[in-house]
């Protein structure tokens, strides 16, 4: 419920993509990833392999080695969270159900095209991150440079 405002305006407005209006943004550091996920230019020390990969959970949360976060919501917090998340899909669909030929509208607009690129750019990001994480494992650097769980060899590098 914490974000039921600023989801409402985005339900409201849903329209705007599907005439491509209104774009997402693509993080640089995604585009960067989709270009090349395998590039280690500049990524020779643990702490510059540690910084990218900050970089990419900043665009992407966390990945899925990372704990849970320490503020677990309560279960009524969780319900309330799901209640606003099913009302704001409501609102969502009941602002683009007015829209017939939604889909060929998406398509000759250039929103389906541009939503690809977005699932492409994140799944890039995921791909490069996790790559670097295995590059950090392999020169022996301790996280975030590694999964969480890595303890180096003998001493870190940094």
């Amino acid at each position: 419920m914490r974000d039921f405002g600023s989801g409402l305006g985005a339900a409201a407005t849903a329209p705007l993509d599907d005439f491509n209006l209104r774009r997402e943004y693509i993080p640089t550091v995604l585009l960067q990833a989709e270009s090349n996920p395998y590039d280690l230019r500049n990524l020779n020390q643990c702490t510059t392999i540690g910084a990218e990969i900050a970089r990419l959970n900043e665009a992407l949360g966390a990945d899925t080695d990372e704990p849970p976060a320490p503020d677990n919501p309560y279960l009524s917090e969780r319900a309330a969270d799901a209640a606003s998340k099913g009302a704001l899909d409501a609102i969502r669909d009941a602002t683009t159900d007015f829209i017939p030929g939604r889909a060929w509208i998406r398509r000759l607009s250039g929103a389906e095209r541009h939503r690809l690129h977005v699932q492409s750019a994140v799944q890039a990001g995921r791909m490069r991150r996790a790559f670097l994480k295995g590059i950090g494992m392999q020169r022996n650097c301790a996280p975030p440079a590694a999964p969480s769980w890595f303890r180096p060899r003998g001493g870190s590098r940094r």
